[in-house]
């Protein structure tokens, strides 16, 4: 039987911060890995003290609390510094941790795909090889928990140079999958089928709306980064249009850099896809926050010029009425990815923000082209069809990048 760790939060209140809502979710991602929260400690600062992140006085009472609570550790909100974390555990004497170390927990015991597991990798070398001076105890702690998970539990007794080398490795490795995906892509954009990328902040809802337009199963829990590989699946269109939605790992305040980088090919997906779908948790009271969170990451992955259909999920748990607005989303829904309404207006919607990045055409084609006909169906949009003697005349939309081989020389229609 594993042993739940017993943890207490610490955190710096700013002016400019939103610390009670990035304290609560830290706690929803302490849950997520296994470990129960048993105290909190917050202090009003102008800013984290550089040397001991807490001050003199919060750091007694911090004693004094791990000492009633037999806590087990102790979990910054923000990420520590090397020098932060090897004085903290030395006034203490107990395990110190921060959001970072986590989520990067979190994301190894998630991780199933070659790929995703090599990225956690990744994120973790480059972590711990910024913290290999100052580190203190914690880089020789060998027992289980929080922080010791996944494929860089071995790794923690590493030096510099072999924790480099492994990085070198990792991204060579990184390199050979990223050509397969290129390769796959280009094939999407030769056979012009149509993607849509599902982002959002995590626990938004964006496996159960992949599961519901699609059919499929993708695990989907009420836990932050339940899933983290991308999952691509095909959905039909009212028209039979054929189209890939693919649901990327979602995003999260203060996501740690080692994070996005590691990650960039994997969510680099939407930088490629025709159709943004933001998914938004309707009934979260910090919801505004985190589309500003998603927005800032889809900026920082240079995420842009693409239609952005939002989705304003689980709007069967808020009040009738409620004005959901997102002033950055060419179109905004409402919908319950979990009862599954407002499915069809997302299909509809996907239609015709597809429609308005084609062309119409109107030519007739010998019979010896029918191939042709089968293609436009498959990516396109089939308006009419009619046989005539000399060929079979169509009406379509088709998509932009794919209509010179549709076209014909005027008069031939």
């Amino acid at each position: 039987m594993d042993i739940v760790e017993k943890v207490i939060l610490i955190g710096v209140r700013t002016e400019d911060g939103n610390t009670d809502a990035s304290i609560a979710e830290l706690r929803e991602l302490l849950r997520t890995a296994g470990a129960k929260t048993v105290g909190t400690v917050v202090q009003q600062r102008e800013a984290a003290h550089p040397g001991t992140y807490l001050g003199k006085g919060k750091i007694e009472e911090l004693k004094e609390l791990i000492t009633e609570t037999e806590a087990t550790g102790v979990v910054s909100d923000d990420e520590l510094s090397p020098a932060q974390m090897k004085n903290l555990e030395d006034l203490l004497d107990i395990k110190v941790m921060d959001r970072t170390v986590v989520i990067l927990d979190i994301f190894a015991s998630h991780a199933h795909t070659s790929e995703g597991k090599l990225q956690v990798e990744l994120a973790q070398c480059r972590y711990q090889l910024t913290r290999l001076s100052g580190y203190g105890r914690s880089m020789s702690r060998l027992g289980g928990g929080i922080g010791t998970r996944g494929p860089g539990e071995t790794k923690l007794e590493t030096d510099r140079r072999r924790i480099r080398q492994r990085i070198t490795g990792l991204k060579a490795d990184l390199r050979e999958l990223e050509k397969t995906r290129a390769v796959q892509r280009s094939r999407r954009e030769k056979n012009s089928v149509p993607v849509a990328a599902i982002v959002g902040y995590t626990n938004a809802g964006k496996s159960t709306l992949l599961n519901a337009l699609t059919g499929s199963s993708v695990l989907s829990e009420d836990k932050l980064f339940a899933t983290l590989d991308p999952t691509t699946r095909s959905c039909t269109l009212p028209e039979g249009e054929i189209v890939l939605l693919t649901d990327t790992v979602g995003f999260i305040h203060k996501l740690p850099h080692h994070l996005i980088e590691a990650f960039r090919s994997t969510l680099e997906e939407a930088k490629y896809a025709d159709i943004i779908l933001h998914v938004v948790d309707a009934s979260d009271p910090s919801m505004e926050q985190h589309m500003q969170v998603v927005y800032d990451t889809l900026q920082r992955l240079d995420v842009g010029g693409k239609p952005v259909l939002t989705l304003f999920n689980k709007c069967d748990l808020v009040y009738p009425g409620l004005r959901l607005r997102d002033p950055k989303a060419d179109e905004t829904l409402q919908i319950s990815a979990l009862k599954k309404e407002g499915l069809s207006d997302i299909l509809n919607e996907i239609s015709r923000i597809l429609r308005e990045s084609r062309v119409y055409i109107a030519r007739l084609f010998e019979y010896k082209d029918a191939a042709a006909i089968q293609r436009i169906r498959k990516e396109g949009q089939l308006l009419k069809e009619e046989y005539r003697e000399d060929g079979i005349y169509v009406e379509a939309y088709v998509p932009k990048k794919a209509a010179g081989m549709f076209m014909r020389p005027a008069g031939e229609a």
